[in-house]
């Protein structure tokens, strides 16, 4: 089967035909760094993982690009209320999102750009847009004229009254037409700002990305990506500026966006105790819960997030490395990915139906002969690989704890003595004892199981 993707600028499900198909090239506009993400920040890095695992099984080279914006009107107005240095601010936050986002199983993109190591290369691309008479400079500002490109709006599909209401924009000083759109603004000196030939100033928020793509993917690339969010203004303008400043007649030649993320039934809000960072959840749930739930929604579709979702999404895969772990003594290698899978994300990640078989390859795994365990454990393994999935080792999934759990209950060690207390109770017929102690273990929330080969346990 061929990969299908839904492309936004066409409105229809196509045929994914590379630019080169010796080499595939992704972008995705990754997080503004003034804070920790939030789980609706959490879902397009989820999807667009799984979507660049399946490229790389599918293709031989592939190249993932994923931005930092570090420079942003957004951090400087946390850093005037925390008074925080902004270098600060921008590492922490970045490092907090690298690891979050490596608990949720993501892979590191080939490329992680930052805005503040591009700003000569967006200064080059605003004065090729200048020159070629797309761009105007006034009052230390530069601005794009929307009226020079003839096709405008051809993404969003809005006309020019909504795309002034969508842009929220007002009429200023330095625009000749209100839905002309920033480049470059002068910078105050207690803000970040750099020498331009237009005076001190930093970026807009749009040009960061055209030149960041041009820079690491070229002037036309395969797959842009991100939250439905980013359709207008910000890829509206990624394609008008590239375009432009290049005469080329393809930015990205398809692009790909996910849906709206609810919390639990409403928009996510401080006020309703509904907004849930990637970090605080990841104290309760375990990253992999995490990133199920996020997956058992196909990614264009509009998804309601809840923590009943998250256990639910838990015991699903205690279920899977419960039968890994009886398996655990059978060597793996690698396979190729069961079609029942991949035809599944070859339909434009569909990943709902691409989990649905997963249980299926469980089912092989469960129900084997003592001949089929090890081709039935390599599907299933292959499959979650894909998926971002299984890849654990069962012993340390199932015996995973949320912190609070962590830090009031039974430590691993402790369990373990116990259950050799009740080995030996048992073995003495001292059956009294032997109930005592599992009453005591179950009421921990630790679940045994007995067999010939001995006691192991779980976390419930």
């Amino acid at each position: 089967m061929t990969l299908k993707i839904y492309d936004t600028l066409s409105r229809v499900k196509t045929d994914f035909n590379p630019l080169d198909p010796a080499h595939v090239r992704m972008y995705v506009c990754g997080p503004t760094v003034y804070d920790s993400a939030h789980i609706g920040n959490a879902r397009p890095v989820v999807v667009f993982d799984v979507l660049s695992r399946l490229l790389r099984t599918l293709y031989p080279k592939v190249t993932y690009a994923r931005n930092i914006t570090d420079v942003d009107d957004k951090i400087n107005a946390r850093a005037q209320e925390s008074g925080e240095d902004i270098g600060k601010i921008t590492k922490r936050t970045t490092d907090i999102f690298h690891q979050d986002m490596a608990e949720l199983c993501a892979l590191p993109p080939d490329v992680e750009p930052r805005a503040t190591d591009h700003i000569n290369e967006m200064i080059v691309m605003i004065e090729d847009l200048i020159d070629k008479g797309n761009a105007y400079a006034k009052d230390g500002h530069v601005v794009f004229s929307v009226p020079s490109m003839s096709d405008y709006g051809k993404l969003s599909k809005l006309d020019k009254r909504e795309i002034i209401a969508g842009a929220r924009v007002e009429i200023a000083p330095y625009k000749r037409d209100a839905q002309d759109f920033v480049l470059w603004k002068p910078s105050a000196d207690d803000i970040p700002g750099w020498e331009s030939p237009w005076g001190r100033g930093r970026p807009g928020w749009h040009i960061e990305c055209s030149a960041m793509s041009h820079k690491h993917l070229g002037e036309s690339f395969d797959i842009h990506g991100g939250g439905l969010d980013l359709i207008f203004p910000h890829h509206e303008n990624e394609i008008a500026q590239s375009k432009c400043a290049h005469g080329s007649e393809t930015f990205a030649k398809y692009w790909m966006h996910n849906g709206y993320l609810m919390s639990e039934g409403e928009k996510m809000s401080k006020s309703l105790g509904n907004f849930y960072t990637v970090h605080d959840l990841l104290e309760e749930f375990p990253g992999e819960a995490i990133r199920l739930a996020l997956l058992k929604s196909h990614y264009r579709k509009p998804m309601d997030f809840t923590k009943e979702g998250l256990r639910e999404a838990k015991l699903e895969l205690d279920r899977f490395y419960n039968i890994l772990r009886r398996h655990s003594s059978v060597p793996t290698s690698q396979a190729g990915i069961p079609k029942s899978v991949l035809s599944q994300l070859e339909d434009d990640l569909n990943t709902p139906g691409a989990i649905s078989a997963l249980h299926q390859c469980l089912g092989a795994l469960k129900n084997a002969e003592e001949d089929q365990v090890l081709a039935a454990k390599n599907d299933l393994l292959a499959a979650g690989h894909v998926l971002g999935l299984l890849q654990q080792d069962p012993e340390n999934w199932l015996k995973w704890q949320p912190v609070t759990a962590a830090e009031a209950g039974l430590s691993d060690a402790e369990i373990d003595v116990l259950i050799t207390e009740r080995v030996s109770a048992r073995a003495n017929k001292d059956f009294a004892t032997s109930d005592r102690i599992r009453d005591q273990l179950t009421n921990d929330g630790i679940i045994l199981e007995d067999s010939s080969e001995g006691t192991i346990w779980r976390r419930g």
